[in-house]
């Protein structure tokens, strides 16, 4: 039997986080309220990481496998993995935002990425339907907010509505699928449902549950065709919310999309061979796969705004890594797990230089001309970040692309995905187009002006620098990570 004593100790690593999040949210509204807002914002900042490093802690001295009944709460070594790493993106993403102007509200701004967090530490950590989606819509409400925090900007306003609109549409897709799933098998616990659903012919109506499911979690990661919050949510809201949009929530939901498709419906994958295909989740993905990278990249080449640039890229990263999903291996999914953390390391970093030039009003491609000239540093960065995204050696991006597309040619033996790698390939050539388009406004173009150079807060300058390290040292060094995933 199951005591309330154990249970605060397996989610000791969530309660620590989210008291470290009341706490920052606290000080602010009572003992600092009058303080100036640097003061504030740095206490802020630091409650929030000694909360992520507890929990860091907490999580390393945990053992590797322990669960509660019904699936309610599942620690796998992997689970630990990308615990760990949605912990260091909120300790980025909170160092991002120590140099935050547009809001005067700090408590609630870190408060909310804190909780966003804990919210996606449950959803990697449970394999029961029902508390999927609570954390889902726990962690969806978080960033509706986050989102449209910045109460003086009319875009940051329209994102969030129609990301709150889009979102609400995706949960009811998403519920409707899980209560076909429950209905088929009488059960919300991930193993059991797979157990129930297990035989020879799919039912019809399992198809519509795949289809319901797809629909919401493609929303969650923004897969094509169900992308349109994202352009918008990634322009408008604040650069911080957008990298971490765009990062911690992308492993998350990943993550717990492969949970659910190759636990709840191992008997219903299908197959998306160009000439051998048969019924369910598969050959499903992979039109959503193909969608994503094909709309993502050749979209993008049309954007003169970053931000959007970044947007439409993020689509066609979607659709890469449901090639680990597709293929369903072992070695796949640890593949995903490697590629979605070294992308999200790299988009936060992206989102946080847009983030210091934010104050010198620079949003669109064009006005990044020069840029190598007065912030030679910054420019580096970019160039590590973006390169990474493109996937050039040797970069944590490339190693990602080359571990999931060779293990979704492995995964069949008759090279029946071949077409798919073969389209990710040809949409990675595509992407390095824009991505250097970039570049050569930051380190070619010439500005029209002769303009002074820029001064970067020094915590902002060292922790893109930590991120641009990382990016670097997890490409020529991959075995520290691989190996911990369980590729090495």
């Amino acid at each position: 039997m199951m005591s309330y004593a154990d249970l605060l100790h397996f989610t000791l690593p969530e309660i620590v986080v989210a008291v470290a999040g009341l706490l920052a949210l606290t000080l602010d509204i009572t003992v600092l309220r009058k303080s100036p807002l640097s003061n504030r914002l740095r206490s802020a900042v630091i409650v929030a990481l000694i909360g992520c490093v507890l929990a860091i802690h907490f999580l390393t001295r945990a053992p590797h496998s322990y669960g509660l009944p019904d699936g309610m709460f599942v620690m796998t070594p992997l689970t630990h993995i990308v615990q760990i790493a949605l912990l260091v993106l909120a300790i980025f993403t909170a160092l991002l935002a120590r140099s935050t102007t547009f809001t005067g509200h700090i408590g609630e701004y870190i408060a909310l990425i804190l909780f966003a967090t804990v919210a996606m530490m449950f959803l990697v950590a449970t394999q029961n339907l029902l508390l999927i989606f609570v954390a889902l819509e726990f962690l969806s409400l978080s960033l509706y907010i986050l989102t449209g925090f910045d109460k003086q900007s009319r875009q940051s306003a329209e994102a969030a509505l129609k990301y709150f609109l889009f979102g609400g549409m995706s949960a009811g897709f998403l519920l409707f699928g899980i209560s076909l799933l429950y209905g088929l098998s009488g059960s919300i616990e991930l193993t059991k449902i797979a157990a129930a659903l297990s035989g020879p012919t799919l039912d019809p109506l399992l198809l519509v549950a795949i289809v319901m499911v797809t629909i919401g979690f493609g929303f969650k990661v923004a897969a094509a065709p169900f992308h349109l919050w994202a352009p918008d949510a990634y322009q408008g809201a604040p650069t911080v919310s957008a990298g971490f949009i765009a990062s911690s929530s992308k492993v998350a939901s990943f993550f717990v999309f492969a949970q659910v498709a190759t636990i709840a419906l191992a008997g219903a994958t299908g197959g998306g061979a160009f000439h051998g295909y048969s019924p369910g989740w598969v050959p499903v993905l992979a039109i959503v796969a193909a969608l994503s990278m094909i709309l993502g990249n050749l979209a993008a080449i049309a954007q003169t705004s970053l931000r959007r640039l970044l947007a439409y890229s993020a689509i066609g990263h979607a659709g890469y890594m449901l090639l680990g999903l597709i293929a369903h291996t072992q070695q796949s999914l640890s593949a995903l797990v490697y590629y979605v953390i070294t992308y999200a390391l790299a988009s936060l970093g992206a989102f946080g230089v847009l983030g210091a030039l934010e104050s010198e009003g620079i949003d669109r491609i064009a006005d990044l001309r020069g840029l190598s000239r007065r912030a030679p540093g910054l420019s580096f960065c970019l160039l590590v970040f973006l390169l990474s995204l493109a996937g050039i050696p040797p970069l944590a991006g490339f190693f990602g692309k080359f571990y999931i597309f060779s293990a979704a040619l492995s995964a069949e033996p008759h090279l029946g995905l071949l077409w798919l790698v073969l389209l990710a390939v040809a949409m990675s050539a595509v992407s390095l187009y824009y991505y250097l388009r970039v570049l050569k406004q930051a380190y070619v173009a010439e500005s029209p002006v002769r303009e002074p150079a820029l001064r970067i807060a020094l915590l902002t300058r060292l922790t893109l620098w930590t991120l641009a390290a990382l990016v670097v040292l997890l490409g020529c060094f991959p075995g520290v990570l691989l190996g911990w995933i369980g590729l090495g």
